[in-house]
């Protein structure tokens, strides 16, 4: 029979587990007042009404059709992300607009930033199938419509739309795992969803290549759309946890300003970013005016999580206990890391002189990588219980292969790459099940579903800046070497235009062109891989900050 439980309160960090005991733990309004005072959490119940339901432990036939169903929608949201590495150059050129290639990426990380949050707290309020149900039909109508895109807005706007789904498949998923499996056996169960989301990004850009070399680039999305309408009938038919009750209405415990203010604040900070050194100069008013507004909407949303929302999209208190803000810190720059990564390698490779199908396949022992990672933390994390000293590890793998990745050149063999790339995979994947341990670990129960949130807005965000500064990296070292080497030449203003746009032009330069464009070309990869191997190294120094929690062997948490 399920268990019903009520919601801690707001001022407790970790909802009544005290594995870690830390003054940023008590009562930040009271600091005087214990933690866990129960006229404190008599208020906030009064306040919220709500009511959390833990379900029953399923059999293990049970768990296997659930989280087959959703792990459907993890493959192809996580191909979905990737795909565009590959089909970012020739669907720049065939818009003749190679300029916009990062927005062809960022549209759908964008949305993925400002939808994910808030996933945890509209799921507990609608139910998990409810928001699969619709996360699938945004993602199947986003696909639709950029493979019937006329132009680059519109295949934009498809962007956005698929974006929106796929960050509700990727984090409903992960809450389902956790309503469902015991925290000791979450790690296990979090490294098979981690080989669906590897398989699907690895194999993404071979698909996507692939794809466009035998029928156009189109065919990469509208295939997408008969498997996510099988996905939805799937989560209908499998997924069945009840929602938190509460006396209030549902649309009521939304906080729409909350997500409004979220939603402002990601899309201002990344226009201001996107815009920068690519579309406009650095000193262009659109540019400071949009990272400037996008401070003040932070602090509102900030405000209004911590003073005005009954049921915040993020409860900010939360972020002050040391080991979330250690583990979603860490999240948010190895996102970074891999997303900067995972785009200009394979235009790395198109660069040096590979078809978008072999630039594909070079991010494949990425995704094998990432698969064992995961899958090898969960199985150490199930046995010993422990996750600490297994990040030092993980990370230490993270951070080489990052380095190395920095020591490539356009005269380099191609397998090296494969080792690199299966470092940083392993790496990425053993970070994303561990630092999921420590989030869920600890808080309450209650609380994981939002906590987990929070975790996918910084990787949300992550990912979306490194693709973002891995362009302006990218795009301003590039201009700035090819004006360095042919400024005065005949033509020069717009053959270097011409070689922004396309990569089709490297195989029409003029006489005494070839070799400074491939030496300018191969500056501004290294300035890339330069930049994630700094924010390797960060979040290497954030994780270590993490503290060891206990991993429980009951949903209830009420034995070890």
């Amino acid at each position: 029979m399920a268990t019903i439980t009520r919601s801690p309160s707001r001022g407790s960090a970790d909802g009544g587990l005290a594995d870690e005991q830390t003054p940023l733990l008590r009562d930040i309004d009271n600091p005087t007042t214990s933690a866990h005072n129960p006229s404190r959490e008599e208020e906030d119940e009064e306040r919220s009404g709500e009511q959390t339901i833990i379900p029953d432990q399923p059999s293990k036939k049970l768990l296997i059709i659930t989280l087959g169903a959703i792990y459907v929608g993890v493959f192809l949201g996580a191909l979905d992300s990737t795909v565009i590495a590959t089909l970012s150059a020739p669907i720049s050129t065939s818009f003749n607009s190679l300029s916009l290639l990062s927005w062809l990426a960022s549209a759908y990380l964008i949305a993925n930033a400002a939808c994910q949050p808030l996933a945890g707290r509209l799921t507990d309020i609608f139910s998990r199938r409810t928001g699969l149900l619709v996360s699938n039909v945004l993602f199947a109508v986003g696909n639709l419509i950029c493979g019937l895109a006329g132009d680059e807005w519109v295949m934009i706007a498809g962007r956005v739309v698929a974006g929106m789904g796929g960050g509700g498949l990727m984090a409903i998923s992960t809450f389902v795992g956790s309503d469902l499996v015991p925290l000791r056996r979450r790690g296990f169960i979090q490294g098979i969803g981690n080989i669906c989301y590897g398989t699907g990004a690895g194999l993404g850009g071979i698909f996507g290549g692939w794809v466009n070399d035998v029928w156009g680039w189109r065919v990469a999305f509208l295939a997408q759309v008969p498997l996510v309408v099988i996905s939805g009938i799937l989560v209908f038919m499998t997924v069945n946890i009840p929602p938190k009750k509460s006396e209030k209405s549902k649309l009521s415990r939304v906080d729409f300003l909350g997500a409004f203010t979220l939603v402002v604040t990601l899309v201002l900070f990344l226009l201001g970013l996107n815009s920068g050194g690519n579309i406009v100069p650095w000193s262009h008013p659109l540019v400071t005016s949009s990272l400037v507004l996008s401070a003040v909407f932070l602090v509102a949303f900030i405000y209004i999580e911590a003073r005005i929302a009954s049921e915040p999209v993020i409860p900010v208190k939360l972020l002050l206990n040391r080991t979330v803000a250690a583990a979603c810190l860490t999240n948010w720059f190895i996102a970074m890391v891999v997303f900067a990564i995972l785009f200009y390698v394979p235009i790395f490779f198109q660069v040096k002189g590979l078809s978008t199908t072999a630039a594909g396949m070079q991010l494949i022992p990425q995704s094998i990588g990432a698969s064992v990672g995961s899958l090898l933390c969960g199985f150490v994390m199930n046995h010993t219980g422990k996750y600490r000293l297994l990040s030092f590890a993980i990370l230490g793998s993270f951070v080489l292969g990052t380095g190395l990745i920095c020591t490539l050149t356009f005269d380099t063999p191609n397998w090296p790459a494969f080792i690199y790339l299966f470092l940083i995979g392993t790496g990425y994947g053993g970070t994303l099940t561990v630092t999921l341990l420590a989030l869920i670990s600890a808080v309450s129960h209650d609380h994981q579903a939002v906590i987990t949130s929070a975790s996918y807005a910084f990787r949300s965000t992550g990912s979306t800046i490194g693709v973002t500064i891995a362009s302006a990296v990218y795009q301003n070292i590039l201009v700035s070497s090819l004006h360095q080497r042919f400024d005065g030449r005949e033509g020069a203003a717009e053959e270097i235009r011409r070689i922004r746009d396309s990569f089709d032009e490297l195989k029409h330069l003029p006489p005494g062109w070839r070799q400074g464009v491939l030496e300018s070309y191969e500056l501004s990869f290294r300035g890339v891989f330069l930049t994630a191997f700094g924010l390797a190294v960060t979040a290497f120094v954030c994780g270590a900050f993490m503290r060891q929690h206990t991993l429980h062997t009951s949903l209830s948490r009420n034995a070890n």
